[in-house]
């Protein structure tokens, strides 16, 4: 008898669990419908709910699984509406990959949003991780006043640089991924360098002052991932400069002790910080204004609830 309450208790709870709905979106910039999953909790009254804004990895889509979830998770419990766009697929064709169409479509997901929930635009937030990571420090600085926070985990900042990094590392499906979607390598014509910049969150994360930003990276990244952690400490330096915090920012030499030893330079050894509830532990954090760095003992790898945490204590002031 005691077990099968037990499994009647499961059963009623798995039902009750929060499922995305999923729906199309027509792009505002080129009229085709996009897709997205889409989550809100049921409001009480009129009052406006938090929107989360989580964007999908470098070869995954909204209907990717793990991330989307574990954000489902962190938004039903705290009452946030959450939104996972497609922004046109995987990193491997030119309409994809931070181009003006995607860019648009992330705009479009937080406008279809804030018309069909009461969104507070106070707490507008956006969290990804690996290539979600790219597109968040990049939406960070293409639309810097819409949101509240941001935070990107393993984060690829410079896609030229990547490209190369990739291509000297023998991962050479996310150089050709990169060169088709900028139109070929790096260096081959004006045209295509130019794509490399205009998809590459460095070129617009001058744009961020006084936005919360958290980026974060596993020290092992690299080398045990895709992604090396100079891509995270490149970002961090464009958003202390950014703060007119130059000082804040690391040096070249730092940033290559980091990547080729896999370790803290002794000097910034002492710059750590302990956090309940991080999976990982901290290895090294540096604040610079709103805009803060944390390389944690790890790899290629997210951590959704510590994200969430930092997001949560985020707000635009009142006006």
């Amino acid at each position: 008898m005691k077990n099968q309450l037990i499994a009647l208790l499961l059963t009623a709870s798995l039902a009750q669990a929060a499922e995305f709905t999923e729906i199309e979106i027509k792009s505002s910039r080129d009229g085709q419908p996009q897709k997205a999953l889409w989550w809100s909790p049921k409001k009480s009254g009129d009052t406006p709910v938090p929107l989360l804004v989580m964007l999908h990895t470098w070869s995954g889509n909204y209907l990717q699984k793990n991330w989307k979830e574990a954000g489902l998770k962190e938004c039903e419990a705290r009452g946030w509406a959450m939104i996972h766009p497609d922004f046109r697929g995987p990193n491997r064709r030119p309409e994809a990959c931070g181009s003006e169409l995607a860019v648009q479509d992330v705009l479009d997901a937080v406008a279809w949003a804030r018309k069909h929930t009461g969104v507070d635009p106070r707490r507008i937030y956006l969290v990804g991780t690996s290539g979600g990571g790219h597109m968040s420090l990049l939406m960070a600085g293409r639309a810097p006043g819409l949101w509240a926070a941001v935070s990107a985990w393993v984060p690829i900042s410079d896609i030229a640089a990547w490209h190369n990094q990739t291509s000297e590392a023998g991962r050479k499906n996310y150089a050709n991924n990169c060169e088709k979607a900028c139109g070929g390598k790096p260096g081959d014509s004006p045209a295509v360098d130019r794509q490399y910049r205009l998809r590459s969150p460095l070129t617009y994360l001058h744009r961020i002052a006084g936005l919360p930003l958290d980026i974060n990276a596993g020290i092992h990244d690299g080398y045990t991932g895709s992604v090396p952690v100079s891509q995270t400490l490149h970002a961090f330096n464009a958003a202390a400069i950014a703060n007119g915090l130059h000082t804040s920012a690391l040096t070249t030499d730092q940033i290559r002790w980091f990547r080729t030893r896999q370790t803290v330079p002794e000097s910034l050894a002492k710059e750590t910080e302990n956090e309940t509830g991080r999976i990982r532990e901290i290895l090294f954090r540096r604040q610079a204004g709103p805009a803060r760095v944390t390389i944690f003992a790890g790899g290629h790898e997210g951590d959704m609830p510590s994200a969430f945490r930092w997001l949560e204590r985020q707000s635009k002031p009142a006006r």
